[in-house]
């Protein structure tokens, strides 16, 4: 699965793939709108369809409000960018994969970062204040995600374009130096440069360094952390005693290490977080709030983290096959099923929909400040928000009410309402199933009405 934005290091690794030159030959290409540069950014997503026409290369788009997201969940639009792109590469290559009856650990989500790129994450995380695992940068590997390209310089594959005559898309936003990227870049790199022209090699050198310290440190602490806490999916617990017979350091990266694995779809826990968790060990009063709804509180001889509220916790976007599944975790699964056309039997929690009035790829994930849908048998169009609070669903768990969208329109607000749009009528030739069923977050509350 090949992450394609239009831009020069990511054309120049579809060609490389394409080619064959990097003995890969079983390719589908990923494009994320991310609906944030208006016609440019569409041209993006025209210009890597053409492309990949060219490659003769199978491809999706997908589009998603990106900046809807990030206020929704107090992100910066990178990090939110980020996130939507990953997610919809893991579903899209786990479909992939099992379409081609290929096991899911085998597949590939190839991305573009250069060496630049990860001298750049150096710089940024130096400036805000990182450790040895965030200064070791940008990974070659990390899970399914490969980065071929993470030892070439952008120079090089811009050369590499050239002599091909081949063209690629130009971000503007990548110059505006008030993003921490591009003032690293236009500002920070140029002055290296001329300190030293050989610091690129010195830089990977350095960073290369760092990321073998850190793995050696990150086995040492997984140990630790198997042997100090219990950890299940949605609750870490540590011994206390054995977690402050632990250097700080160690101490810090067990905490992280067990609560990566127990929570692998929360949000990312500041420096700040990790350093209180620590200093609660030695508390037998302590409790405090996470991000993501975690709580964390001390019971006798045991600090427990848990999924302990569902304030503020949202749905991470992800596709919906068709047919297939998507997995909601707290907020359970979404199905897709293609039935017959006769078959109009529905509830809240499952609806029939034309599949002819599909025009993308089907996704899910949380409810958009302002966005709309117009409700079957309602008059007018209303946004989800309102709809929400008609039904009565409880503040704390809207954000995991899954909303299924085709492109930028809303197809079902699942428990509540499906749009008028998509509604069976006497024209329609082939229909398709929704179904949510409901995950613990729904069976663990006593609130009625949702």
């Amino acid at each position: 699965m090949v992450m394609v934005s239009g831009g020069a290091d990511s054309v120049a690794l579809l060609r490389l793939l394409s080619s064959g030159e990097l003995g890969v030959h079983r390719l589908r290409v990923l494009h994320v709108n991310h609906l944030l540069r208006g016609d440019h950014a569409d041209a993006d997503e025209r210009f890597v369809r053409e492309l990949c026409e060219e490659l003769d290369v199978e491809h999706r788009e997908v589009r998603f409000d990106v900046a809807a997201l990030a206020r929704a969940d107090h992100l910066n639009l990178e990090d939110a960018g980020r996130r939507v792109r990953y997610r919809f590469a893991d579903d899209e290559l786990d479909a992939l994969c099992d379409e081609r009856g290929v096991a899911r650990s085998a597949g590939r989500i190839a991305v573009a970062h250069t060496l630049d790129d990860r001298i750049e994450t150096f710089f940024m995380r130096a400036i805000a204040g990182a450790g040895a695992g965030a200064l070791a940068s940008i990974a070659a590997r990390r899970g399914r995600v490969v980065r071929p390209l993470i030892d070439c310089e952008r120079a090089g594959l811009r050369e590499y374009l050239e002599q091909l005559g081949a063209s690629w898309r130009e971000d503007a936003s990548n110059s505006d130096t008030e993003r921490s990227r591009a003032f690293v870049r236009s500002e920070i790199l140029p002055a290296a440069q001329r300190l030293n022209p050989a610091f690129r090699v010195s830089m990977r050198r350095t960073m290369d360094l760092l990321a073998d310290d850190d793995a050696l440190l990150g086995r040492l602490a997984g140990g630790f952390a198997r042997d100090f806490a219990q950890v299940v999916t949605g609750e870490a617990r540590f011994n206390r005693e054995w977690m402050r017979s632990l250097e700080r350091t160690m101490a810090r990266r067990t905490v992280r290490d067990a609560l990566g694995r127990a929570f692998p779809d929360a949000s990312r826990l500041e420096a700040d977080h990790i350093e209180a968790l620590v200093d609660g060990l030695a508390d037998d009063a302590f409790a405090r709030d996470l991000p993501g709804g975690l709580r964390a509180e001390c019971e006798y001889g045991t600090l427990v983290v848990s999924a302990g509220g569902l304030e503020g916790s949202r749905l991470a976007p992800g596709l919906l096959p068709l047919p297939g599944q998507a997995a909601l975790g707290r907020a359970g699964t979404m199905l897709s099923e293609c039935v017959d056309v006769g078959d109009t039997t529905g509830s809240d929690d499952s609806i029939v929909i034309d599949a002819g009035a599909v025009g993308t790829e089907l996704t899910v994930g949380p409810w958009l400040d302002g966005e709309r849908m117009r409700p079957l048998g309602m008059p007018g169009r209303r946004k989800l928000s309102d709809l929400l609070t008609d039904a009565k669903v409880p503040r704390r768990l809207r954000g995991l009410v899954p909303v299924v969208r085709d492109g930028e329109r809303v197809v079902w607000l699942a428990g509540v309402r499906m749009s008028d749009e998509f509604r069976v009528g006497a024209q329609t030739q082939h229909a398709v199933r929704l179904t949510w069923e409901r995950g613990v977050a729904w069976r663990t509350t006593d609130e009625t009405g949702a």
